[in-house]
């Protein structure tokens, strides 16, 4: 008996969009691939093109003085780059770069906000995306204040993981310790540890998730409560706007 054949990975967002309006803002999408390390905008410079990621992934950073680059959020194809031209921003409110090579479905900034006027539908998925986006920063600066490097790590690789759409990616000791405003060396034993309770596989910059159940043990509370607020825009997105 032949394996089943998975099904293909949308992007949840246009997914979840009435037929009609799907169907009006498909033709205006073309498909492109995401290359690792690609900058696909700076703060303060206006979008040119918005992204809807498929199977590959984008991270957002910030900077202030002569600081390293602080990941504030991840955008896999749960969400979009550029959402905030549903509130009429025009400009990119931080640096966003391609962290996991992949698909991804583009649009020009001008066409979106075409579609916007045509597409009631959009205008509020996007708006709940937002809320979402929110929730995710101030869900971030919480857990870096309060929890331990470990279970942190763990959270962040799972959120890699669930856009990845993979069990093995690539991260670099040096962005991990971006990602999480740490010294690489707290990585290194944060890393280690989670290797050595057989959780993952890491060298080289390879990562490879060996026991997803037990990663979600080992990881903060943040992770659950981001799952959550995910969930609630994609499976009831009405309960964020009553």
């Amino acid at each position: 008996m032949s394996a089943a054949i998975p099904p293909p990975i949308v992007n949840l967002l246009l997914d979840g969009l009435p037929r009609t309006e799907r169907n009006r803002l498909m033709p205006h999408c073309e498909p492109v691939q995401l290359l690792f390390g690609s900058v696909l905008c700076e703060p303060d410079q206006p979008f040119r093109y918005l992204y809807f990621p498929l199977t590959g992934f984008i991270s957002l950073v910030t900077t202030l003085g002569q600081h390293r680059p602080l990941e504030l959020g991840l955008i896999g194809n749960e969400g979009m780059l550029g959402a905030t031209l549903a509130l009429g921003i025009h400009a990119a409110p931080s640096r966003a770069v391609v962290q996991g090579s992949g698909s991804a479905l583009r649009i020009s900034a001008t066409q979106l906000r075409q579609t916007l006027r045509e597409c009631p539908g959009l205008q509020r998925t996007l708006q709940r995306y937002l809320y979402v986006m929110l929730t995710q920063l101030t869900q971030n600066a919480a857990c870096g204040h309060f929890h331990e490097v470990e279970p942190r790590l763990a959270r962040w690789l799972l959120m890699t993981h669930d856009r990845a759409h993979a069990d093995h990616f690539y991260l670099t000791h040096e962005y991990l310790a971006d990602m999480l405003g740490v010294r690489r060396s707290g990585v290194t034993i944060a890393a280690g540890a989670l290797q050595l309770r057989q959780l993952i596989h890491y060298s080289r910059g390879q990562i490879t998730i060996l026991d997803r159940s037990g990663l979600e043990a080992a990881a903060c509370e943040c992770y659950a409560a981001l799952c959550a607020s995910y969930a609630r825009l994609l499976a009831a997105p009405a309960a964020l706007t009553s």
